[in-house]
């Protein structure tokens, strides 16, 4: 689980998004892309998703400059129908042909109901639910799975076949907080002992994991010859599945987010579990850690904010930090 550091300093939303975009195109990326990329992992940071958002702008570049990731990819076509498309992301980021590819997908479905895309031939594509998410102010349901490449080996515990898969669904609600699951497939860490108390847990995440990996990995050809060394130069290993649903095409949308405001609110309203302070569910706490954080700043603990100095100062970015005053949060 994100939790929020315990003390750091609180960064405006824009400015980590200059920062991160100036970064990014000194590291090779065209401004349009850099600014869509430090846009997205902003908008995860503003969730409370520290793990998949600006922590990653120095990894990211690091492999830009290193010759691993494409940093300026031309995306491509590989098929397309009115209702699904298959998109190369030419070695670069996930976060480009898996953005672009939702716009495109949002569109079709509000014209036909419906719409799915896969993406392959690039690298991670950051937290799901920046895709699922973009359905929302649409009135649509989003889902977005993501997958990475590998082989599961035969020495290895059957519980690694299903990799580290993320999948997110969001649907939209009125006055309530929208729900929005954004998940890894596993659940505890393994060992003997755990496994022997909770074999449910580790079945149903095994299950999970296999399907994201059909779905965001093979369905989106990732094992393709052309997308893996040594036809491929880039380290393009990952892929994602994305859908949006037209909720008006299956009942009428006020209705609809009615429903699931009432559903929403009565849920608020029940007792929260041991050590937390209210009853929330899925992304209810990041939307309002949103709120919070667009308005009083973005917390930024010693070690995130060391890690985007490293790379602004080998890059000759400068950053904005001196200016703020480390604090503790929530005192």
């Amino acid at each position: 689980m994100n939790v929020p550091p315990p003390s750091g300093i609180r960064v405006p939303p824009e400015e980590l998004r200059t920062l991160a975009a100036a970064i990014f195109e000194k590291a090779g990326t065209s401004r349009a892309d850099a600014e869509l990329i430090a846009k997205l992992l902003v908008l995860t940071d503003l969730r409370g998703v520290f793990s998949h958002g600006t922590r990653y702008t120095q990894s990211y570049t690091q492999m830009m400059l290193d010759g691993r990731v494409n940093p300026r990819p031309a995306l491509r076509s590989l098929s397309q129908t009115d209702t699904t498309q298959v998109l190369d992301g030419d070695g670069g980021m996930g976060h480009f042909p898996c953005y672009h590819g939702t716009q495109w997908a949002i569109a079709q479905a509000k014209q036909h109901g419906l719409a799915a895309l896969t993406t392959r031939n690039h690298f991670h594509f950051g937290a799901a639910s920046k895709y699922s998410r973009m359905a929302l102010e649409h009135d649509l349901i989003g889902l977005a799975i993501s997958s990475h490449r590998f082989f599961p080996s035969p020495e290895s515990n059957v519980l690694g076949a299903g990799g580290g898969s993320p999948m997110s669904i969001a649907i939209p609600a009125g006055d309530q907080p929208p729900l929005v699951l954004d998940m890894g497939a596993y659940f505890l860490p393994y060992s003997e002992d755990l496994f022997r108390q909770f074999p449910a847990t580790f079945f149903k995440g095994l299950g999970l994991a296999a399907l994201f990996q059909a779905l965001g990995g093979i369905l989106a050809g990732i094992y393709k010859p052309e997308v893996q060394a040594p036809l491929s130069k880039w380290e393009s290993n990952q892929g994602s599945f994305i859908v949006m649903f037209d909720v008006k095409r299956f009942m009428p949308v006020d209705e609809f987010k009615q429903e699931m405001d009432r559903y929403i609110g009565d849920a608020r309203r029940m007792k929260p579990l041991p050590g937390t302070e209210r009853a929330e569910l899925s992304g209810g706490l990041e939307w309002q850690r949103q709120q919070e954080y667009a308005r009083e700043g973005i917390p930024v603990a010693p070690d995130h904010q060391k890690s985007l100095e490293e790379i602004a100062a080998q890059l000759g970015v400068p950053t904005p930090f001196a200016r703020y005053t480390h604090t503790r949060f929530g005192a």
